[in-house]
């Protein structure tokens, strides 16, 4: 791995306590101590032992260092380049990710490595400059908690105009879609941001006035037979949410999802998509929905 959260950590932990050994004040307290806040519980019975019996000659005795000059940990030119690929994402732009150090550094990939699935074509417009100056707008207001007014155009082609306070911005592999969720004393709603016409910024809001409804949660029962790796598929594909897994035999198994009621639709296409080797046992409400959605495709194709 490129960057490991396991072992790069350790890297970090002595740099950092050779850091503090070259300008001549590391204690043996404090070696523990900041062994404590950036590496493992149990690192505080290795890391000094390494250090005191020479398996890693970097300190002394008296807890001073051989090294002149504090350590640095310059990134490999592989990781560079993972992270300049990384940066060509226009989704990653959005957040003004700087690309300082890495201006002459050759992306590892490119766009066109990747071929996506079960994923819809009008995803947002990234390099749109209209949708950039809103969505940076938007990041704004997270930073400086300050209120939004939003115009919108909703699902019906009307122009609405919203007051609110976002609290949370969220993004769907599926639709390729960012959207941003908002509270007002009346209600909450879901923008996707594609379909703001203006935002603008307003005064900055308090801690009485962020009430946003707790979400409402719902429950979706599932069997499927695990065909062509279903099992795996499924799993993968909500991951993101709460779930129990039951084996009821011959390759046959029950998966309890929980999900938010907003959701809902996008459920359905996801439960869609996995085809007859996925089949809805409750509730009886979703399955009205799967069979309406299913009525309407074969009228299409009537």
């Amino acid at each position: 791995m490129l960057f490991s959260e396991v072992y790069g950590s350790y890297y970090n932990v002595i740099a950092a306590i050779l850091s503090e050994a070259v300008s001549g004040e590391l204690t043996e307290k404090r070696i523990n101590d900041i062994i404590r806040e950036k590496a493992f519980g149990e690192s505080v019975l290795t890391i000094p032992v390494s250090l005191r019996n020479g398996s890693w000659p970097l300190l002394t005795r008296e807890n001073t260092t051989p090294l002149k000059h504090i350590p640095s940990m310059p990134l490999t030119i592989l990781q560079k380049r993972w992270l300049k690929a990384l940066l060509q994402d226009p989704r990653i732009r959005l957040f003004s990710a700087s690309e300082s150090g890495l201006e002459d550094i050759e992306p590892l990939y490119g766009k066109d490595v990747f071929c996506f699935f079960d994923r819809y074509s009008d995803g947002d417009p990234y390099d749109d400059p209209q949708y950039i100056a809103h969505f940076k707008t938007i990041l704004t207001a997270f930073h400086e908690k300050r209120k939004l007014r939003i115009r919108f155009i909703g699902h019906r082609g009307t122009l609405h105009s919203w007051e609110c306070i976002p609290y949370k911005l969220e993004y769907s592999s599926k639709d390729d879609k960012f959207r941003v969720l908002t509270s007002s004393p009346r209600s909450m709603l879901t923008v996707n941001i594609a379909r703001i016409k203006s935002c603008e910024l307003l005064d900055f809001w308090t801690d009485e006035e962020y009430r946003p409804k707790t979400p409402v949660q719902k429950t979706l029962v599932l069997e499927l037979k695990d065909e062509r790796n279903a099992l795996e598929r499924v799993m993968l594909h909500f991951s993101h949410l709460e779930k129990e897994t039951v084996r009821l035999g011959n390759g046959l198994y029950r998966l309890t999802l929980r999900y938010d009621r907003e959701d809902e639709t996008e459920m359905l296409i996801r439960v869609l998509s996995f085809g007859p080797v996925v089949q809805v046992v409750s509730p009886g409400s979703f399955i009205d929905k799967v069979k309406e959605r299913l009525h309407k495709q074969f009228g299409l194709r009537a």
